[in-house]
């Protein structure tokens, strides 16, 4: 049996420190780390990944399917059967708040995993299955504090058979919180571990939302023509949508809302509510 062991490096704070750990012998031992890259990442998180890069620890792989957000407004066409699509927000007549579907993490993230395995790491062809002489195991760099996204990650696996690689949460194992993650991190990495989720991504907090505002500069730019362009006739992402799509919950332009962050320890933590984010690939 040829076994294979790669790292979902998400290049946040609780990958980052499982990848050192694996550096320091702390953690299993993998042949490379993949980074999927949707290209709309924070400047912080390009920056920090050229960092991690320079170590000549573990390979790092960057794989990559296009600019989200380009195929987002422009309707470009995935996998030659559906369109690029986030967990955008709609207000209904009656008031109750709604949400569109979700295909962006598994579209950019999960698949181009994948993929970047099946080829780079186990040097197969397009379409070519991985032979069944070789298992793959997949580390996920999720936290004590998110342990139901663990829990639905080794579902999809075992019980709905969608995912190339038996799962692994070293952290879990290790009962280590996003906390202790920082802890460990701040006397190995030279500055702060910038979150990972693109600039856009609906599952911010207010309190991530009024970081992003507060930085200014292309990352706060991008998130405001992004949130713009899917309100826009014509674009295909809202095409057929009889509400209008919103990036906040409060269902307005998202450069006129007054954000009211909570400051919750947990909250300013965390940062994010990824939660109902359960592929483990965004948000770590």
């Amino acid at each position: 049996m040829i076994e294979r062991h790669v790292l979902n490096l998400g290049a946040g704070v609780q990958s980052t420190a499982l990848y050192l750990m694996m550096m320091e012998g702390r953690a299993p031992k993998i042949e490379a780390a993949v980074f999927a890259d949707t290209q709309e990442e924070p400047a912080a998180v390009y920056r920090h990944l050229e960092w991690l890069i320079a170590l000549n620890g573990p390979r790092i792989i960057v794989a990559t399917l296009g600019k989200l957000g380009d195929d987002l407004l422009r309707g470009e066409a995935l996998y030659r059967v559906r369109f690029a699509a986030i967990p955008s927000f709609i207000l209904n007549p009656d008031g109750r708040v709604g949400r569109t579907r979700r295909q962006c993490s598994k579209d950019y993230k999960i698949l181009v995993i994948e993929r970047a395995i099946r080829r780079e790491v186990c040097g197969l062809q397009p379409r070519q299955r991985v032979p069944k002489n070789t298992k793959i195991h997949q580390y996920f760099g999720i936290s004590l504090d998110e342990k139901s996204r663990a829990t639905r990650i080794w579902e999809r696996h075992h019980v709905q058979k969608e995912s190339i690689g038996e799962p692994h949460f070293p952290l879990i194992e290790m009962q280590m919180t996003r906390a202790n993650c920082l802890d460990y991190l701040e006397k190995r990495v030279p500055h702060p571990v910038p979150r990972s989720a693109c600039v856009f991504c609906p599952f911010h907090t207010d309190l991530e939302w009024q970081r992003l505002k507060d930085a200014g500069g292309p990352d706060w730019d991008r998130l405001v023509q992004i949130d713009h362009g899917i309100r826009q006739e014509g674009v295909v992402v809202n095409r057929n949508m009889n509400l209008p799509m919103f990036l906040h919950r409060a269902c307005k332009p998202i450069d006129e809302i007054d954000f009211k962050p909570k400051t919750n320890p947990k909250e300013m933590q965390l940062g994010f509510g990824f939660g109902e984010e359960c592929e483990g690939v965004c948000g770590v």
